[in-house]
């Protein structure tokens, strides 16, 4: 084989999983929106379907039809979204994890979202509400969801740019409190506009909530890519990442397509799990 040949071969190769991956999306994606229910918000339900209990009485209504997801992963896929959009904005390659006031804050969060589920779970079964300390509140339930989503961004921020980067920098993503408090600050203002009942606003907001949800996995599994093919820590720039994140992407697909075919085939609806 002559040194031509050797240098082209790989290309001819790279070219070839290229296609083949935009295929694939292509391929999965039409057949996932053929067989999933009509409307930009059929299709954002049938998201939420594959990860979400749907109860109606959970879930926050657009007129007479209930958000594609229960009110707390509404806030948890609305606040990913809000602060993974803020630092891919500011923080640029600052992969730092927060620091420790930060870090016992979103511990705050965290436990909030925890005991908060954990209350509503026992209110729903007669045999356990006794357990239950308080009345569950969909107000609750969003704002505990915005506040983990929060918090699952600014760890999967640095995760990523440590698993990532060449040059990484282990400086927080951002470099004062007031900078976080802006950060955790928006996750406030959007659930103001989902408690707005503005139907103008609530529209998008259900759309960029299935976003939210298929931007986290299609990044969880483009970092998942990048580590299984032993390519971490050899990027400069984000483009350089586009093809690993259509990896990503695929594999979200696969997911959502593959839940939504087994929950839909045990249940014979795509609507909430439970009609109370």
């Amino acid at each position: 084989m002559d040194k031509d040949t050797a240098i082209s071969t790989p290309r001819i190769t790279s070219q070839v999983r290229k296609i083949f991956l935009v295929s694939f999306i292509l391929i999965l994606g039409v057949f996932w929106l053929i067989n999933t229910p009509p409307g930009l918000l059929g299709k954002a339900d049938a998201a939420g379907y594959a990860v979400c209990h749907r109860i109606s009485s959970h879930s926050f209504y657009f007129g007479e039809r209930p958000f594609s997801f229960c009110a707390r992963c509404t806030g948890q896929y609305l606040g990913f979204l809000w602060g993974i959009t803020v630092q891919f904005a500011l923080a640029r390659k600052r992969s730092g994890f927060p620091p420790r006031l930060v870090l016992a804050f979103m511990g705050f969060l965290t436990l909030f979202y925890l005991f908060d589920g954990l209350n509503s779970v026992l209110h729903l079964y007669p045999g356990l509400q006794h357990w239950s300390l308080y009345e569950p509140d969909n107000t609750l339930r969003l704002f505990s969801g915005l506040g983990a989503g929060i918090v699952i961004s600014g760890i999967l921020y640095p995760l990523l740019g440590q698993s990532v980067w060449r040059d990484v920098s282990l400086e927080p993503a951002f470099k004062d409190l007031k900078a976080w408090g802006i950060f955790f600050g928006g996750g406030l203002l959007v659930g103001l506009l989902v408690l707005s009942g503005n139907p103008l606003i609530l529209y998008p907001l259900i759309l960029l909530s299935a976003a939210g949800l298929t931007l986290i996995l299609s990044l969880l599994y483009a970092m998942i890519w990048i580590i299984l093919m032993k390519k971490d820590n050899s990027f400069s720039s984000w483009q350089e990442l586009g093809w690993w994140w259509m990896a990503g992407i695929a594999s979200a697909l696969v997911q959502i397509a593959a839940i939504d075919f087994v929950r839909y085939q045990l249940t014979g609806t795509w609507s909430g799990f439970l009609n109370y």
